[in-house]
């Protein structure tokens, strides 16, 4: 019995090819996932602190909190206030289908 091994080397190389570029895809989204995530929790530290520093404002501290999150290029979820401290949620989009990140801080004067 004869055995033909041409073209075999063809389909492990395509076998191989197709691997690297679905672990490249997958380490690229998950990499877009980290990057959003930072960004996510950047702008809430943010719009906290924007918020904070118009505790005295009243709704204008708020309105800081969204200005400085649409600049940041996240959508803010929630602005409340206990008390001085300021407690911000806001969501991102994660690029491709992956949905959105949120993310949360708080601001308010130093403990004394």
């Amino acid at each position: 019995m004869l055995r033909d091994d041409r073209g075999v080397a063809t389909v492990w190389t395509a076998v191989a090819t197709t691997a690297l570029v679905a672990t490249a895809g997958l380490l690229f989204s998950l990499g877009s996932v980290i990057v959003t995530r930072h960004q996510a929790a950047a702008a809430a530290d943010l719009a906290a602190l924007a918020a904070a520093g118009r505790a005295e404002q009243g709704d204008l501290a708020c309105q800081a909190a969204e200005a400085v999150s649409r600049r940041m290029g996240v959508r803010l979820v929630v602005c409340r206030f206990e008390e001085w401290d300021a407690l911000v949620e806001v969501e991102a989009d994660v690029p491709g289908a992956w949905g959105s990140l949120s993310a949360r801080a708080r601001a308010g004067p130093a403990a004394r």
